[in-house]
């Protein structure tokens, strides 16, 4: 047996007169096996179907719930294996709780790992995330796992090539298992498991690797190993790629390398994950080397589980033994998920939670609780939304200060480091057909880590783009497609549009600048330029002196804007040059950990143009009157009762 053999499970089923649900297995013949490989992904400490920043449930997420799709699995299949692809111990904050407040010692289990236990998998790899709470707390919560983690592209020292390297953990894992064919016969077969993680993890958390691990590209290091794996004896290998899908043709140290992995001689399957999708799915229709209508990659089985347990990927292997070799004649590919959407948007559940799974974490998950409702900070001043349309709002200046915090650290070292950061935020609670109510609201004082979902509704992850001060310029312009145009001089004027949503109303911080609302806007809602000439955007100041259009700069952003949500000049995708690996809402979280009391009074940088004698009405929560008193750079006076519950107020430009 191999020194990586897990002892504590084999394959599942029957061992004769096998009778399964599945048509592969219905099928097999003497000689041929049928192998259900069973992949997680991106669990980022799901294990309860709960949303801890909302706190409450989500029949969306969960590896309870996941664990029922497995079991049903093993229940009709006679070989099956389970197998996570990475990031599994941070992204919620459950994973924020063990790390930052209940610590991992020696000897303690940290809580998806027991959950992982309690489901039974076989093998792990290395997800970028695994790293965010450094090397110790990764190898300490690694050290409970019943099943082996592997990566092969982590080094703890380089030699000449990547076979040579003292990697952090075990680069590969070579099983010795049996598997039943037809008849019911069983035979010996070598699985081979290796593992790699995008190598930007040097610069993602490089306050915890910098100096203690280095980074191979993923294709250079698969070429080394497999051809040793072959040689050990591998009759099947499968290579588990925290890796998204990505271009087909290889450059060197790309992310999203899953595509030309798959073409490397000797790797039989692939299992991806980091890009948070679903494969085979429409999501990768059109890619070179990607075939969606048979789940493959280069022509090789492949699956990705989406993220937070939302779904099994599943891949079914014909396996036929020729002699003392096994070769796949047959394969099907697919993605299961636990809960569907209805047409009327709600949420129906697929499966039940398991509740072996529950049971396993209930006390961290208690604990997680109350974790998520005590204050983690405090705040100087309320953090509200009735007037993130109409003024600088703490609210979204909160997002935005967060965003300019760690865009500053993932620039350090970088070829973009010394340039001008800019920080570009939106509100998303801001009324609309939200009702009166739907505004973001934390009084001054405590701030709990459930209150960032109030600030930060989606889970989004943090990007930066390097742009122009024209693009900068054109990116305010776009934004201020929200407002209607005014004549001067004439009173109680409708401001907003209210075709135009909410999240696509982008606040820069950085520079200031007025918006003269007595010109026409330059886009329409949806983004298409109308009125090229057209000149809101006025005095736009950087650093107190008038904006150069020609200078750089880097802007913070989430990833819908900076890949072309909302159709905004310089964010269309092909100015990225940061994707950070964490949520805008994680971001928030460790700012206010970080800092301890958070200060994040608007500062009016922007403000509308005066227009002597011209007034405008806009419609917000009956709550805002607590507030409107201390608007910066706006004057704000009641105007009586909006409709449908809203009230309305007046500006004087």
């Amino acid at each position: 047996m191999s020194q990586f053999t897990l002892s504590r499970r084999h394959f599942l089923g029957a061992t004769a007169g096998f009778i399964a649900v599945h048509p592969f297995s219905a099928h097999a013949a003497t000689n041929q096996a049928h192998l259900r490989i069973m992949e997680t992904t991106d669990l980022h400490v799901h294990v309860f179907p709960y949303d801890y920043y909302a706190d409450k449930p989500r029949d969306t997420v969960g590896l309870a719930r996941t664990a029922s799709i497995v079991k049903s699995i093993r229940d009709e299949a006679t070989n099956s294996m389970l197998i996570d692809n990475g990031d599994f111990l941070q992204g919620n904050p459950m994973g924020d709780y063990i790390a930052y407040e209940r610590g991992m010692k020696e000897g303690d289990m940290h809580p998806v790992i027991q959950a992982m236990n309690a489901v039974g998998f076989d093998a792990s790899t290395l997800g970028n995330h695994e790293f965010n709470y450094g090397i110790d707390f990764l190898m300490k919560s690694l050290a409970g796992a019943d099943f082996p983690v592997i990566c092969s592209n982590v080094a703890l020292e380089m030699g000449g090539s990547p076979t040579q390297d003292k990697t952090l953990i075990k680069p590969y894992v070579i099983m010795d298992r049996e598997v039943t064919d037809g008849a019911g016969e069983k035979h010996p077969i070598k699985v081979g498991l290796i593992g790699f993680v995008p190598p930007q993890v040097m610069n993602w958390d490089r306050r915890h690797l910098e100096g203690n691990v280095m980074a191979r590209d993923i294709v250079e290091t698969a070429k080394a190993y497999v051809p040793v794996m072959k040689e050990q004896g591998c009759d099947l290998i499968i290579a588990l790629s925290h890796s998204g899908i990505g271009a087909a043709d290889h450059s060197d140290g790309m992310e999203n390398a899953s595509v030309p992995l798959a073409a490397i001689d000797g790797i039989d399957a692939v299992l991806t994950g980091h890009h948070h999708r679903v494969f085979p799915s429409s999501a990768y229709d059109g890619m070179a080397g990607v075939d969606v209508a048979n789940g493959t990659l280069m022509g090789k089985p492949a699956a990705m589980g989406g993220f937070w347990g939302s779904h099994l990927g599943l891949i079914d292997l014909m396996l036929e033994r020729s002699g003392n070799e096994w070769k796949i004649v047959s394969h099907t590919s697919e993605a299961r998920p636990i809960s569907k959407r209805n047409e009327d948007r709600s949420i129906t559940a697929l499966v039940d939670s398991q509740e072996t799974v529950l049971a396993s974490v209930q006390a961290e998950h208690d604990a997680t609780l109350a974790y998520v409702r005590r204050a983690v900070g405090k705040t100087d001043a309320p953090l509200h939304s009735y007037f993130a349309l109409v003024a600088d709002d703490p609210s979204v200046q909160i997002v935005s200060i967060a965003q300019l915090w760690y865009i500053e650290q993932m620039m350090k070292g970088t070829e973009h480091e010394g340039l001008p950061i800019l920080s570009a935020a939106a509100p998303f609670k801001a009324g609309g057909r939200g009702g009166p109510e739907y505004y973001t609201d934390v009084a001054k004082g405590d701030v709990a880590i459930k209150n960032v979902s109030d600030l930060y509704l989606y889970p989004n992850t943090v990007r930066a783009v390097r742009v122009t001060g024209q693009e900068v310029k054109n990116w305010l312009e776009r934004s201020a497609g929200i407002f209607n145009q005014v004549e001067a001089g004439k009173a109680d004027q409708v401001l907003l549009n209210p075709d135009f949503p909410s999240y696509n109303y982008d606040v820069m911080d950085g520079v200031t600048y007025q918006i003269d609302l007595s010109q026409p806007s330059m886009f329409d809602p949806k983004g298409n330029l109308v009125n090229a000439d057209a000149n809101r955007i006025v005095n736009l100041m950087f650093d107190g002196k008038p904006l150069d259009m020609n200078a750089e700069f880097i802007v913070a952003t989430n990833n819908y804007r900076a890949g072309g949500g909302g159709k905004f000049p310089g964010a269309m995708g092909d100015t990225v040059v940061f994707e950070g690996p964490d949520t805008n809402r994680d971001v928030i979280v460790r700012y206010i950990v970080e800092k301890g009391t958070i200060s994040p009074r608007a500062d009016a940088n922007w403000t509308f143009a005066p227009l002597p004698g011209t007034s405008v009405l806009f419609d917000t929560g009956p709550k805002a009157a607590d507030y409107a008193a201390d608007v910066e750079g706006v004057t704000i006076a009641p105007a009586g009762e909006g409709p449908d519950g809203f009230a309305r107020f007046r500006i004087d430009l």
